[in-house]
Parts: C-alpha cells; structure tokens; sequence
C-alpha cells in the first residue's frame, strides 16, 4: 500500500470516529419517569414547516408530524429535514379523503402511496396512520393492520385551523395540555408556527417534555390495527 493511500484512509478513519451522531440516536425518554407531551402537526409538509423546524430544533423538542403524500412530493426538502432531526413521521393518506367513504381498495392506495413516496424521499416508513379528519372505523382499522400499524388519533386540539388567532391558539393548547397527552396542530396554520416560540417554552416551564408520539406511547403495546385513544362507543 502506497504511503499517500495509507494516509488517505487514515483520514477517513478520523472523519468517520469524529463525526456527530445523528438525532435519532439520542438517549430515549421514558415517559413513566417524566411529564411527556406529543404536538403533533397534520397534513404537512406545510409551507411554514421549516420555520417551526427552526423552534423546535433549538428548544431540543420532539413532534410527530402527520404527512400527506402529495405534499411529500411537492416539498420534499422539509420532509428529509423531519426525519434527519429526530421527528417522527407518521402516514396522514396522500390527498386527504375521508376514508369512511372509501373502499378497502382506495385506502390501500392512499397509505400505500404515502408510505412509498416517504420512504423514497427520506428513507424512513412510517409506523403510525392518523386518518383525515380522525375518521375510522373497522374497515379503516383492518386496512391499518394490514400495513402493521396502529391508528393514532389525539386527546385534544389547538383548534388552530378554525381560528388561525396566535393568542387563542396559545390559549387553547395551554388550557387542554396534559400529561401523556397528544394535541393536535398544523404546520400550515401561519399563526400556529409564529406562536411556537413561546408556546414551547410555556410548555417546557411547566415541566412537559416535548416528545414523538411513539416514544409517548411505548408503555402502551398498540398492535397493527388498534386506536389510541379509543373513541367513545369504538367496538373493534
């Protein structure tokens, strides 16, 4: 071996033992020891996404968001910044049906094309399906298990869509914000990833770890095909 290529791997050696670890490997949260919250932001990539990618990252904050296909597709850049920072990303149907109108054929299709066009674009499968509108029923929970994941609705709302008010949207989320809680949110809402800021840090002042869904629920087992929380009246 040549006294240059020696030193060139020597090089390669050094480059690779000093490189930083990536996000996801971070120690993970027990949520049995802590005040866990999960934010989680549907029918992204939104527009405002690197923004709220910006508050999240220096507040060292964790959220799971709820992605459509078709917006995969359109900004794919903010979708591999999700999945390289260490957020969790989930399945939310590729153009946002409601999949209680459809057959078991076009919701197949519509997860099947979102989990694909994630995977191309970031190299992660999501592992959780929140149908539009948080609409299911058996026949979505079947179609659910046939892809191994479980359905993940939330335990209440920042309302952020229907008043797009920064202050109202804070308000809200603070007043419903428990713990083990998931509070849903959009990432297209302008008001809600101006307000983010603050809201996080309220948040994390009083005690909340701001966490991905799956991480929240790991104590729970959910196997293909469950819902959590379980809607009232939900007989599976």
């Amino acid at each position: 071996m040549s006294r240059q290529i020696a030193s060139l791997l020597a090089i390669a050696a050094v480059t690779v033992t000093l490189a930083p670890a990536p996000a996801s490997a971070a120690p993970e949260v027990d949520c049995t020891q802590v005040k866990c919250l999960a934010l989680t932001f549907d029918d992204g990539p939104g527009k405002y996404a690197d923004k709220l990618l910006d508050t999240l990252k220096k507040a060292n904050a964790k959220a799971t968001f709820f992605l459509e296909g078709q917006y995969v597709k359109t900004r794919p850049a903010f979708a591999k910044r999700m999945a390289k920072e260490g957020h969790e990303l989930g399945n939310h149907s590729y153009k946002h049906p409601n999949f209680t109108d459809l057959e078991p054929g076009a919701i197949r299709n519509e997860v099947k094309k979102t989990q694909d066009i994630i995977y191309k674009t970031t190299g992660v499968t999501p592992k959780l399906l929140r149908p539009p509108y948080g609409m299911a029923d058996i026949q979505v929970s079947d179609v659910a298990a046939e892809f191994d994941m479980p359905i993940v609705l939330w335990t209440a709302g920042s309302r952020d869509w229907a008043t797009k008010n920064a202050d109202e949207i804070k308000k809200q989320t603070l007043a419903v914000a428990q713990r083990d809680g998931i509070i849903l949110m959009h990432d297209w809402v302008k008001q809600t990833v101006d307000v983010m800021p603050s809201l996080v840090k309220l948040l994390q002042s009083r005690g909340y770890t701001l966490v991905t869904v799956s991480t929240l629920l790991k104590s729970q087992n959910l196997q293909p095909g469950d819902i959590y929380p379980v809607p009232e009246g939900w007989e599976r």
